[in-house]
């Protein structure tokens, strides 16, 4: 089965490996094409997006994009499961391509070892239909939301350090959505990450596990409208907090 036999129908195999997904109702066959042919991009191939990625692409996403330009660590294999110990020394999204073809051979992954550039990018987010930033810096988070915004795709957004997790929906295709620049200052600390604050592993699991769910449901319409809301999650209390979010009018990238 490649991807042109799963544009316009489902055969068996994929009907049978799929099963427990298109039983859902509201979902069923047009929500599983409609994630077949879904072109999604993923900035990071650490924490956050190595289960983003390996659930995406064990549900069926028809194109992963990965970027990362950074190779694989021995301190990274207590979280970034998708990445072995015989993968240390290689590049992140090289290795994560292994794992996601390992998976479903049927996803096609294009691997990007480079950082993300933001004028690199300015001409092809528009080729996507949802974007995840899985990425550990400001800037990178920054940059991804205002070609977000410019370009009216839709960006899952993730963080986890400590104990604490955080997910949000952007979506500049609705009015009234506001983005990651109405929530955050640019003046943002860069010391914030997990090399220094430290994080618990099943916890970027947590996160990333949602935005691979986000971005299912944001490709195939399924399920509830989500942009809007941050959720925090305290992983110590076990305790979910969501904040409705509202779009600042004098936000530099949305207003």
């Amino acid at each position: 089965m490649d991807k042109a036999s799963m544009d316009n129908k489902m055969n068996d195999e994929a009907l049978l490996r799929y099963s427990r997904q298109l039983m859902l109702p509201g979902f069923d066959v047009a929500g599983q094409l409609a994630l077949s042919n879904a072109r999604i991009l993923i900035i990071g191939a650490g924490g956050l997006g190595s289960p983003a990625a390996l659930y995406l692409a064990a549900a069926g996403a028809g194109r992963l994009t990965i970027v990362d330009d950074d190779i694989v660590e021995l301190s990274n294999l207590q979280r970034q499961i998708a990445h072995g110990e015989s993968a240390i020394g290689q590049s992140k999204v090289v290795s994560a391509k292994d794992s996601l073809k390992a998976l479903n051979k049927h996803c096609e992954v294009i691997a990007l070892e480079q950082r993300f550039v933001e004028s690199d990018w300015a001409e092809k987010l528009s080729e996507f239909d949802v974007v995840l930033d899985c990425s550990d810096n400001f800037e990178t988070r920054f940059s991804v939301n205002r070609l977000c915004v410019k370009s009216k795709v839709p960006l899952v957004s993730g963080a986890a350090i400590r104990m604490e997790g955080q997910l949000a929906i952007y979506d500049s295709r609705e009015d009234d959505s506001p983005c990651y620049r109405c929530l955050y200052d640019e003046q943002g600390n860069e010391n914030l990450n997990c090399s220094t604050n430290g994080v618990m592993a099943p916890l970027v699991g947590v996160i990333g596990s949602m935005q691979a769910l986000e971005a299912i449901k944001l490709v195939s319409g399924y399920g509830e409208r989500s942009a809007g809301k941050l959720l925090i999650y305290d992983a110590l209390s076990l305790d979910w907090r969501t904040l409705k979010l509202r779009k600042d009018p004098e936000c530099p990238e949305c207003a």
